[in-house]
């Protein structure tokens, strides 16, 4: 799809159903740069999983956990920097206690700004979005796993380590067995490789590869990806499995000294061969070249 025929990616809080007791999904339904944004009750407070890009979408997002709340305390946190998933958290200021892991608050401060205007550069519908955004400050930091307390039900912040950005962080409901993988993970798509070197390598496929072998081995029942339609443990295996792939047939070319866009083209065929029905082939060369640049651990 041509980056100025992309269309409005607004986040539809009506289309919210129940995935599990006092557990919300708003899903995506397929529209580019609309993650699924979660809400997740207890007894005492709700925490929402990303904003949706901007302010607007924000609110949005806002009044729904409000009305969901009840009353309850508010908290928010954001799988990762990128602007569909938290360019709407200054949104939440004073209504809410934003938490995110340290290397996401660093992403946010260092590169939040480059983001902002490579995003308004993606056509008329994002750059209305983005109008007014200020990059968010968290209010809670962490740096290891975070233990937030709901009552009677505890939500698992858990960073990843590199892999589709430096700052990844997962949400486990542990009591529902429902995993929030943000960009991690998408269903029916080609893993968005974030490679813009010198500017933004941070992305590592074999980090990213290793984050997803763990995921996978603990076999959650419900996995609520970044993008794309909510699944079970086969989400995580497929974008498993693809990573793998990718980086075998990636490093058998590279290590046979053929030229990077030999390389590209032959990989690009051979992952489009066995997934014709995924999105998103534009990000095949970038994860390439992120291989490419690559060496085993």
């Amino acid at each position: 799809m041509d980056e100025q025929t992309l269309p409005d990616p607004a986040v539809r809080v009506e289309a919210a159903r129940e995935l599990a007791r006092d557990l919300l999904v708003i899903p995506n339904d397929g529209v580019p740069l609309v993650p699924n944004v979660g809400v997740i009750g207890g007894t005492e407070a709700v925490l929402v999983v990303e904003t949706g890009m901007g302010t607007a979408n924000a609110a949005e997002v806002l009044r729904l956990a409000t009305d969901f709340a009840r009353g309850r305390k508010v908290y928010l946190t954001t799988t990762h920097f990128h602007p569909e998933h938290a360019f709407g958290a200054r949104t939440f200021a004073g209504a809410a206690t934003y938490l995110v892991n340290r290397a996401q608050a660093e992403d946010l401060r260092a590169k939040g700004p480059g983001y902002l205007g490579m995003f308004r550069g993606l056509g008329e519908a994002i750059a209305r979005r983005l109008e007014g955004v200020e990059i968010p400050e968290p209010d809670v930091v962490f740096d290891e796993e975070y233990t937030l307390d709901l009552g009677g039900r505890t939500v698992r912040l858990r960073p990843t380590g590199r892999g589709h950005s430096r700052g990844d962080q997962v949400v486990t409901v542990p009591d529902a067995d429902v995993l929030f993988t943000g960009d991690l993970a998408e269903a029916g798509q080609f893993a968005i490789f974030p490679w813009f070197p010198p500017h933004d390598a941070d992305v590592s496929g074999t980090g990213w590869l290793a984050v997803m072998e763990r995921l996978a081995a603990e076999r959650p029942a419900t996995v609520v990806p970044g993008h794309g339609a909510i699944g079970g443990v086969e989400v995580l295996e497929e974008v498993r499995d693809y990573l793998r792939l990718l980086r075998d047939e990636t490093w058998t070319r590279r290590d046979s000294a053929l030229p990077e866009p030999t390389i590209v083209e032959e990989v690009r065929a051979a992952m489009i061969a066995r997934r014709p029905d995924w999105e998103g082939r534009e990000w095949i060369e970038r994860g390439v070249a992120c291989l490419c640049a690559e060496q085993p651990a």
